[in-house]
Parts: structure tokens; C-alpha cells; sequence
């Protein structure tokens, strides 16, 4: 029987910083196991409609939340100015983000997106890392979130949470790993030229 490969959500907006999602697809698209790929990856956005990304990138999204009805295993929040000054004040998407981690078995942030997880209330006495630049605005507007610095991810299980930018593609490697193998992740990072210790 030919295996499902895991489905992949990743989240996008106005102003999300592309690095941030496009390291993590590029990275999970790839990732193999017995030469088949392991992942599904879609995006999605709030309305469905195409987002203008950080430096005037036009990206269509696959779905929007009213349109996709298949079962997420892995959902990422990139993070961006967008995150952090838009998204983080719609109850819309912090409820979306509430029910992602319901229903998946990893719900993972990449730079600022860790802002829209403790919004949510999803970090509470948990441990979590942002961008470099967002950790003293973490620590003090999310006091009883345990922020770590100088890490590039910090995995809580369920939740995994990345440093700023080119940290989600350590942070996706990781989930490959932990997914996959050490052998899966060696080789996806050898087919991106990507140099990192496993």
C-alpha cells in the first residue's frame, strides 16, 4: 500500500517575511523517505486571495480557511512585520491558530509567528525563541512564556518554535529529522546544498 504523505499547512500574510515560509516548503517539499516524497505541502491564507509578501512578493495561497477541509499533521507560522503588527490583532487568526494546534501533531512558528502562538495563549509555561530582535518585547509581553536566547529552534513536542528567518530552515531540517530520520535530512540538505549538523 502506497503511503499518504503528511500534509503541510503553511500559513501566509500580508507582510510575511518570505524567507520564513519559503525556507520550510523548499525543506519539506524535498524530504524523502524510500525515495517518495514524505510531505504535502499547501499554503494558506485567511481569505484565500493572494498576499503581498515583505518586499512587494505576490504569493496565491492554495487555500483559504473556508476552503481547506483536509487533515493537517504539521501547520508553520512564518512571522514577519505582518505577524506582529497586523495578524497578532485578529481574533480571527489567533482562533485559527487555536484550532490548528488542536487538530495537528505539530503546530511550529518560524520568527515573529512564535508572537501569534503566545497570543493565542498557546505558550504559556512553555519554552519558546523569536527573532533576536523580538526576544526583550517577548519576555516582557509574554511573561509566563520561558523565552530562550541563542537557539535556533526549541522544540516542546507539539510545539516548536524557530529563531528569526533562516533559522526555519534549521528548525525544518529538525522536523525532518525527528520525522524521518538523520539519513532523510542528510540527504535533503545535501540535495539543497544546505550545510548543517544533524
Amino acid at each position: 500500500m502506497q503511503r499518504v504523505p503528511q500534509t503541510v499547512l503553511i500559513y501566509l500574510f500580508d507582510e510575511v517575511e518570505v524567507l520564513d515560509f519559503a525556507g520550510p516548503f523548499e525543506v519539506l517539499s524535498l524530504a524523502q523517505k524510500e525515495n517518495q516524497p514524505f510531505f504535502q505541502v499547501y499554503t494558506i491564507s485567511e481569505t484565500g486571495g493572494a498576499i503581498r509578501a515583505r518586499n512587494g512578493l505576490v504569493v496565491q495561497p492554495d487555500y483559504g480557511f473556508d476552503t481547506w477541509d483536509g487533515q493537517e499533521d504539521l501547520v508553520i507560522i512564518p512571522g514577519g512585520r505582518g505577524a506582529r503588527e497586523i495578524e497578532i490583532h485578529k481574533e480571527s487568526v489567533l482562533e485559527w491558530i487555536r484550532t490548528m494546534y488542536q487538530k495537528s501533531t505539530i503546530l511550529a512558528s518560524v520568527c515573529t509567528g512564535s508572537l501569534l502562538l503566545a497570543e493565542a495563549g498557546l505558550l504559556k509555561e512553555k519554552e519558546a525563541t523569536t527573532h533576536w530582535a523580538s526576544l526583550d518585547h517577548f519576555e516582557s509581553t509574554y511573561p509566563d512564556v520561558h523565552v530562550k536566547r541563542g537557539v535556533k529552534f526549541v522544540d516542546q513536542g507539539d510545539l516548536i518554535t524557530s529563531a528569526g528567518i533562516s533559522a526555519g530552515i534549521d528548525m525544518s531540517f529538525h522536523i525532518v529529522k525527528k520525522l524521518i530520520g538523520v539519513d532523510s535530512a542528510k540527504a535533503t540538505a545535501k540535495r539543497m546544498e544546505y550545510d548543517i549538523k544533524l
